[in-house]
């Protein structure tokens, strides 16, 4: 048995789906504006002695560079570069709460108003991209 939808029908379904589908924009997550999947292995010198601190004051040994930019609206755009290729969920939330911890106590990072994280592994494939504007 077929089911015959009458003109009625389909438009009472349209504006009952448009009503949803409304209510559910009412907190749009922004994301992060796509950036490259793949960067060069080599960090900047500047990347490198700010991973260097960071290593030192008991941060991850892996992460040899960690760039700071501006990024959209003006949060900060942290790139990091990691030798380990682990892209472990887990493994990121600690590292990332790390290097922010490190960056906004130990370097005078202002996280007012949150920040985005790329991270890229060994071979300079992106392994996290993490948009934590508040």
């Amino acid at each position: 048995m077929g089911t015959s939808w009458g003109r009625g029908t389909c438009v009472a379904l349209v504006v009952a789906c448009a009503a949803l589908l409304s209510g559910c924009t009412e907190e749009v997550r922004r994301t992060a504006a796509p950036g490259p999947t793949v960067t060069a292995t080599a960090a900047p010198p500047d990347a490198v002695a700010l991973a260097e601190r960071y290593r030192a004051a008991g941060g991850d040994p892996d992460v040899y560079g960690i760039q700071r930019e501006s990024g959209p609206e003006g949060v900060p755009l942290l790139i990091v570069r990691t030798h380990n290729a682990d892209s472990d969920g887990t493994l990121f939330d600690r590292q990332s709460a790390r290097i922010t911890s490190y960056l906004s106590a130990e370097e005078g990072l202002s996280l007012d108003r949150g920040y985005l994280m790329d991270v890229f592994g060994p071979d300079g494939v992106l392994l996290h991209r993490l948009d934590a504007r508040i």
